[in-house]
């Protein structure tokens, strides 16, 4: 086992944390600060084969007991875990934020806060479940849920702690067992969540995390036959090899892999909410998958739409995460920043029009809140996700067009629709596909409703019964009626 090391006066283990034990890998990778590449923060522990198959192990021997357990007992782990994240918020969003560097104050005041809320509510969605009941054809029927077995979790780069609990809690409290495997470029804030598992006494096994490379460790632990479940956020090259492996041991599988999310918004709408809410897209640098990348507006409103964003743009801040005048953070790793500029080089040469930003400031992480005009619908920047601050902005003539434009990628994780009429909100709202449609407001979730992308956003769904529905395994038992007193 590895020395810890401080990180902003918060110790953080290096190492993996496997059957309720640091375990440490001779090799490394390291990990830096986004906003301050110079800050090397860590050498963590790098995972192999070996690595997967020892947390496999755990998570598979600590299986019975944990799946055998009720709703409730499990619960009250979840419940401990949940007000040991709350009594450690600050600590947990200023690792995340020098690891990630998603903004300081959003992590503390919101972020972390919805860390440990997925673990509570998934307590209680459990415990408060009722089993389906009737009677057919001279029987007594029940639908009983059984605990899957262990299950693995993947997760992105991208807010990190929150999309690992969002996606461990419903494992977790349908009695299934966890190895977490979090995104090497920000596996920090995963590593804390390490600590205060043994704090809140999880028996040994029940949850794991494992570092390291996703081509090295993550395609052992997906590959591995003991593995009952796979719940991944991430890229669609990686889904599709992951998927690969689940099809060969008949595993479930879960698939959440970005967006590219119309903002439509029609001339009956509030424009200067629409306008402020597009300029927030810019928000995490783009790094949202539901964010409302492509903004397309009615002809009408054009001129005024644009003058209102340009003004909320213009008031963006790129710096320190860690600053509360902060709104901009930094891209997660030079390579990202790199893929980005090259959406950007690509339109530019390819005649689409850089309406503001598409620079790189100097050799840092930071790219200039970017709005694209396509020259075409079918320009890459309209059609790729980019995944980072770059927004396109196209115009349509009624709604028809809108509604088409809207749905003219292969994606359909979420849509933003703007507009002051109910009748048009249900009609549109119906229309464009996607696993989640907001009208007047973006990001409200509601932890009880499914979460998903139609087409090439994703498969499967998470959120409140769906995600337990899935982390288990569905029975019906029948009995005789009056053949048993």
């Amino acid at each position: 086992m590895r020395n810890r090391f401080m990180i902003e006066g918060v110790s953080v283990s290096p190492d993996h944390f496997i059957n309720g034990k640091r375990v440490s890998s001779p090799s490394t990778f390291e990990t830096r600060c986004p906003f301050d590449w110079t800050n090397k923060l860590a050498d963590v522990s790098r995972g192999d084969a070996e690595t997967a198959a020892l947390a496999v192990t755990a998570a598979t021997n600590a299986f019975p007991v944990w799946a055998n357990m009720t709703s409730a007992e499990r619960g009250k782990y979840l419940h401990r875990l949940s007000d040991l994240i709350e009594a450690n918020q600050e600590q947990l969003a200023i690792v995340e934020c020098m690891d990630m560097a998603m903004l300081h104050e959003s992590l503390r005041l919101r972020v972390i806060a919805r860390g440990a809320l997925n673990f509570r509510n998934y307590a209680d969605i459990a415990s408060e479940h009722v089993e389906r009941m009737w009677s057919s054809k001279g029987t007594a029927n029940r639908v009983i849920r059984i605990p899957a077995g262990p299950a693995v979790i993947i997760t992105p780069w991208n807010a990190p702690f929150m999309l690992s609990t969002w996606k461990c809690a419903p494992a977790l409290a349908a009695g299934n067992t966890v190895i977490l495997k979090p995104a090497e470029w920000s596996p920090l804030s995963a590593s804390l969540l390490g600590d205060l598992i043994e704090q809140a006494g999880f028996p040994p096994g029940v949850f794991n995390i494992v570092q390291g490379l996703g081509s090295e460790i993550g395609n052992a632990l997906v590959n591995d036959p003991r593995v009952k479940r796979i719940s991944f956020t991430g890229s669609i090259p990686t889904a599709r090899v992951i998927g690969k492996a689940a099809a060969e041991n008949i595993v479930p599988f879960t698939a959440e892999l970005g967006g590219k999310s119309p903002l439509l918004v029609f001339a009956d709408a509030d424009i200067d909410a629409a306008a402020k809410k597009a300029a927030g897209q810019y928000d995490d640098s783009g790094q949202v998958c539901m964010a409302g990348t492509r903004i397309i507006v009615e002809d009408s409103i054009r001129d005024i739409f644009l003058e209102k964003f340009h003004a909320y743009t213009d008031a963006h801040v790129l710096g320190d995460s860690r600053d509360p005048t902060t709104t901009m953070s930094a891209l997660i790793h030079p390579a990202h920043a790199e893929r980005v500029m090259g959406f950007i080089d690509r339109a530019r040469a390819a005649g689409d029009i850089i309406e503001r930003g598409g620079n790189r400031i100097g050799g840092s992480n930071f790219i200039e809140p970017t709005l694209i005009i396509p020259r075409s619908n079918e320009s890459e920047v309209v059609q790729n996700e980019i995944f980072g601050p770059v927004l396109t902005f196209q115009t349509f003539s009624d709604e028809t067009e809108g509604v088409a434009l809207a749905n003219s990628t292969a994606y359909g994780l979420s849509a933003v629709i703007y507009t002051g009429s109910a009748e048009r909100a249900e009609r549109v709202g119906r229309a464009v596909r996607g696993g989640t449609v907001w009208v007047n407001t973006f990001l409200v979730r509601d932890l009880t409703a499914p979460f998903g992308g139609v087409g090439i956003s994703g498969l499967g769904r998470e959120g409140g019964d769906y995600a337990l529905d899935f982390h288990s395994d569905l029975k019906t038992l029948q009995i005789l009626e009056d053949s048993v007193v």
